[in-house]
C-alpha cells in the first residue's frame, strides 16, 4: 500500500516538497529559494526554468530524506503562487520571457485604460475581480504585446500561457511533445496543459458562474483562446508524472496557494475562514456553492472543486506585502540579519513609539485597491529607533488583516468569532498576540503551520481515496496555541485610527 502523499508548494520566494502521512503529519520536507528579479521599479520577475529545476531538486531531496521512492506515494498535490504569469514555447518548453510575478505593477497603464472605459469594477459581475495589476490576464496581454512574435505564436497554439501550476504540471507530465513541433505518428503527446478552477478564477478571464473561459473577457483583453490551458477540478487525477524523481506517481491535486490553505484548515462549511501570513497575507472565507458579490473591496473567487462535485466559492481579502516587509527590513534596510530576528528587535521596546509603517510597495490591495499608493513611515520623531520601525512593521500586518476582516464581515453579514492562522509568520508570538489584540477575537495557530502544502496533499489524497471524506480530514487538525485579546477597546480604537490616518496619507502617491 502506498503510504504517503507528496505536496509541491511553489511559493513566491521558494519551492518546497513536503511528504505527509495519513494523519496529516510531516514525514520529510525540503526547500530551496529562487531569485527575485527586479529589472526596474515596480517590476518583479522569476525565472521559470529555475523554479522547475528547484521543484525537481526539492522533490528528490524530500524522497531521499524519507528513504522512499515514487512508488511509495499515493499521489502528488501541487499548490502555487497565484497570478504569476508564464508564456512558453510548446515545442521546446522554454519560456518566452521571465515569469511576471503577481506583485508586479507593469500593467498599470492597461489597468487605467480599461478603467477609463468602464470603471474599475466593470468586469466584477463576470469574474468577481476588480481591474488591478494583480491578476494574470492583463499580465498575459502585456507579454503578448511586448515579446516579439508572442501574439502570433499564441494565436497558433505554439505559445502556451499558464500560471505556475500550469507551467509545472505541463513539464512534470511530459513537457514538449516528443520530436518537438510537428512530431508525427507515434510521438509522445507532451505534458498536460491544465489549470484548476482556483487558479483560473484569478486570471480575470474565467466566468465565475460557468467556470469556463469567458469569451467576452478574451475579446476585451485580446487573448487568443488557443494559448489557454484546460480548466480542471482541484481534486482529480490529471495524469502520471513522467520526468524527475516523482516519475510514476499520479498528479491528483492542484490548488492556488490560498485556496490550498483554506482546504488545509478544513474550512469546508460556509462562514469558516482562515488567514495565511506569507509574503503577502490572504484572508479567505468559504461562502458555499454560490458566489457572493463583494461591495466592500473583496474578491469573489473559487474556493475549490473536488472531482465531479459542484464548485465551492469564497470571499477573499488579498494583502500584497506582509512577510515581504520583513524581508525588506532585512535585505534593503539591513535592520536585521535574518527574518526570525525581527521579533527580538521589536520586543526590545514596549510599543511602536507612535510609528506606523504602510507597506504599499506595489499599491494597496483589499479593501482599498489603490494602485497609486506607495509605502511610507509615519509618526517619526528623534525618539524613534530601529526597534520601533521593526515593531511597526509587524503591526502593519495585523492592521491590514483587521481592515480585511471588517470588509469581510460587511459583505458576508457574519461576525468573525475567531481567526484560524497559518503560514511562515505565525511562529512570531508578538505578531499573533497583537493580531488578537487589534481584532478583539481569539487567534488560533495550528500545530502544522504549513497548511498550504497540507491542502494540496488533502486534495490529491481525496482524489485517489487516500482520505475518504471531509470528516476524516477534520480529525487531523490540532491547535498549537490560541492567543486571546488583551487590549482594551479604547486602546484598540486609538491604534486603528492612527493606522487608518497613515494609510490615507499613502493614497495616490503615483498619479
Amino acid at each position: 500500500m502506498t503510504n504517503f502523499i507528496a505536496a509541491i508548494d511553489q511559493g513566491t520566494t521558494s519551492t518546497r516538497c513536503i511528504l505527509f502521512d495519513r494523519a496529516g503529519a510531516i514525514v520529510a520536507q525540503a526547500q530551496k529559494e529562487h531569485r527575485q528579479i527586479t529589472p526596474q521599479p515596480g517590476w518583479v520577475e522569476h525565472d521559470p526554468l529555475e523554479i522547475l529545476a528547484n521543484t525537481q531538486e526539492v522533490a528528490g531531496a524530500a524522497l531521499a530524506q524519507a528513504g522512499i521512492g515514487p512508488a511509495d506515494l499515493a499521489a502528488v498535490g501541487l499548490t502555487n503562487q497565484r497570478e504569476t504569469t508564464v508564456l512558453w514555447d510548446r515545442a521546446t518548453g522554454a519560456p518566452l520571457a521571465n515569469a511576471v510575478v503577481w506583485m508586479d505593477t507593469r500593467t498599470e497603464a492597461l489597468v487605467r485604460r480599461f478603467a477609463a472605459e468602464g470603471g474599475p469594477d466593470r468586469f466584477r459581475s463576470r469574474t468577481g475581480l476588480p481591474l488591478s495589476t494583480y491578476f494574470s490576464g492583463l499580465k498575459l496581454a502585456w507579454l503578448l504585446e511586448q515579446v516579439p512574435g508572442a501574439r502570433a505564436a499564441a494565436a497558433a497554439g505554439d505559445a502556451l500561457f499558464g500560471t505556475i501550476d500550469s507551467w509545472l504540471a505541463w513539464h512534470l507530465t511530459g513537457g514538449p511533445p516528443q520530436g518537438g513541433h510537428g512530431a508525427g505518428h507515434g510521438a509522445r503527446r507532451g505534458g498536460a496543459h491544465i489549470t484548476d478552477v482556483t487558479n483560473a478564477s484569478r486570471t480575470q478571464l474565467m466566468n465565475l458562474a460557468t467556470c469556463a473561459w469567458d469569451e467576452a473577457m478574451l475579446a476585451a483583453f485580446a487573448i487568443p483562446r488557443a494559448c489557454l490551458p484546460r480548466i480542471v477540478p482541484s481534486a482529480a487525477v490529471q495524469g502520471e508524472i513522467a520526468v524527475g524523481p516523482l516519475a510514476g506517481a499520479r498528479l491528483a491535486g492542484i490548488l492556488g496557494d490560498q485556496q490550498a490553505a483554506l482546504v488545509g484548515q478544513t474550512c469546508f462549511a460556509p462562514g469558516e475562514a482562515k488567514n495565511t501570513y506569507g509574503t503577502g497575507s490572504f484572508l479567505m472565507m468559504n461562502t458555499g456553492p454560490a458566489p457572493v458579490a463583494s461591495h466592500a473591496g473583496l474578491l469573489t473567487t473559487l474556493a475549490y472543486q473536488f472531482g465531479t462535485e459542484p464548485p465551492c466559492y469564497a470571499l477573499e481579502g488579498a494583502i500584497a506585502i506582509t512577510g515581504a516587509l520583513v524581508q525588506w527590513l532585512r535585505d534593503n534596510l539591513r535592520l536585521i540579519d535574518s527574518a526570525s530576528a525581527i521579533e527580538a528587535l521589536a520586543r526590545s521596546v514596549p510599543d511602536n513609539g507612535g510609528v506606523y509603517l504602510v507597506p504599499a510597495f506595489s499599491g494597496l490591495y483589499a479593501p482599498y485597491w489603490n494602485s497609486g499608493a506607495r509605502g511610507l513611515i509615519a509618526g517619526l520623531t528623534r525618539f524613534a529607533t530601529s526597534a520601533h520601525i521593526a515593531r511597526a512593521a509587524l503591526e502593519a500586518t495585523a492592521y491590514q488583516v483587521r481592515d480585511v476582516v471588517e470588509a469581510m464581515e460587511a459583505d458576508s453579514g457574519i461576525r468573525l468569532a475567531a481567526l484560524k492562522t497559518d503560514g511562515g509568520m505565525v511562529v512570531n508570538d508578538l505578531l499573533m498576540q497583537f493580531q488578537a489584540d487589534i481584532l478583539g477575537v481569539p487567534v488560533a495557530r495550528p500545530k502544522i503551520t504549513e497548511t498550504t502544502a497540507l491542502g494540496a496533499a488533502y486534495a490529491a489524497g481525496l482524489a485517489v481515496g487516500y482520505w475518504s471524506d471531509h470528516a476524516s480530514l477534520r480529525e487531523n487538525g490540532a491547535i498549537d496555541r490560541t492567543f486571546l485579546p488583551e487590549m482594551s477597546e479604547a486602546e484598540r480604537a486609538r491604534h486603528h485610527h492612527a493606522w487608518k490616518k497613515a494609510v490615507q496619507r499613502s493614497f495616490d502617491w503615483v498619479e
